[in-house]
């Protein structure tokens, strides 16, 4: 299976609405924008994990970063509350995390 960081992308979507659930509506717009700013960065961050280029230890600490910024821009919107905020962003980057792990496995 090869890393597509479309369909993680788009599963880290899906992540983010099973948390916020009756909230989706007003969190969809502010999810997708961040999620689209951020998808480069996160194959990046994939790609160099994948590949061995960095540690996993490393991969953790920078999907930690990734979960605060995430943490913030979620808690901007007034309608969802801080731990809401915090479920959500655990929720997209544990996605991520997932599927590098999968494809680091296949690597191997």
């Amino acid at each position: 299976m090869k890393f597509d960081i479309n369909e993680v992308v788009a599963e880290m979507a899906t992540a983010v609405k099973g948390v916020v659930g009756e909230n989706w509506s007003e969190v969809l717009s502010v999810a997708n924008q961040f999620l689209q700013n951020k998808k480069e960065r996160f194959e990046l961050l994939a790609s160099l994990r994948i590949a061995g280029e960095i540690s996993q230890k490393r991969f953790e600490s920078r999907l930690n970063d990734e979960k605060l910024v995430a943490e913030a821009e979620f808690h901007a919107i007034a309608v969802i509350s801080k731990a809401i905020a915090q479920r959500a962003a655990n929720a997209a980057i544990e996605v991520l995390e997932n599927a590098v792990k999968t494809a680091v496995n296949l690597a191997k």
